[in-house]
């Protein structure tokens, strides 16, 4: 049996292993893969089985499945458009591994899905900003519909042909409904891996956070004082994981948007566990 402990990198300790499999019999073949979209954009799709690994959140063990989506894939401009940990419970068995095989495949359709749906919403979003420029000639909607054209320039002909055959249409067109003028903030994951896991650890901590809080309010139990730190917290979070920094700036900024986030959710979750 493996008995794994001491301090983990943190500083938590780290506890005992489940009992089973060694450790390194816990770890299944990930998948890499090329996708090309309905657009024509290139997407490269990553997904690894990192095994049984201390998740120093909740200092706990996990079976982690970590997912990462490269666009543009092989050009210049490439960027990680999304990442993911998908945790599953540490059972070291041969079983949970044949599991954790199937568990892969399932989580490479629904991010293939994500990343339709995504494009589906950016060409929205374009054909908005042409219909609005088209109207207003406002500089700022046309700033971004060129940004849109140089970082993703299929989904940008498909936007810009669509919007064309409509307006050949007999027919009129429904104007976009104001979503589709909303902009969309993309969560920078920096290629740095130890960057983006603090990345992922606060969009995973931000969701944990919002769900205890909401319990908490249904409970009556959940105070304005605390309801107006935790909205102010997330809302700090989600720009700062927008941001486009120097690596080194972004390492603190990050870490220290890390270390509030996990604070907070910390207390809020030992009062939900007070009853």
């Amino acid at each position: 049996m493996e008995t794994v402990s001491g301090p983990h990198s943190d500083g938590s300790k780290v506890p005992p292993a489940p009992e089973g499999l060694d450790r390194h019999l816990c770890q299944v073949i990930g998948l890499n893969q090329n996708y090309s979209s309905k657009t024509g954009t290139a997407y490269h799709l990553q997904i690894e089985d990192r095994g049984p690994v201390v998740d120093p959140i909740t200092e706990s063990w996990i079976r982690r499945i970590n997912v990462i989506v490269y666009a543009n894939y092989g050009e210049p401009n490439a960027r990680i458009i999304f990442g993911k940990d998908h945790d599953l419970p540490d059972v070291r068995t041969h079983e949970h591994n044949r599991a954790v095989e199937k568990k892969i495949q399932q989580v490479a359709q629904e991010t293939l899905q994500v990343v339709e749906e995504r494009e589906e919403r950016q060409v929205r979003r374009v054909k908005a900003l042409l219909r609005e420029y088209h109207g207003t000639k406002r500089e700022e909607a046309k700033r971004e519909f060129e940004e849109m054209n140089a970082l993703y320039p299929f989904v940008f002909s498909r936007a810009f042909l669509e919007l064309r055959n409509e307006r050949n249409r007999p027919e009129p067109v429904e104007a976009a409904p104001p979503a589709a003028l909303e902009k969309e903030a993309e969560v920078v994951y920096p290629l740095d891996s130890a960057l983006r896991e603090q990345v992922l650890e606060i969009e995973r901590v931000a969701v944990e956070l919002s769900q205890d809080v909401e319990e908490l309010k249904a409970q009556g139990r959940a105070d304005d004082i605390l309801l107006q730190t935790v909205r102010k917290l997330l809302g700090r979070a989600r720009d700062n994981l927008h941001r486009r920094d120097s690596a080194d700036f972004a390492a603190r900024r990050l870490e220290v948007t890390r270390g509030s986030l996990v604070t907070t959710w910390r207390q809020v979750r030992a009062l939900l566990l007070r009853g």
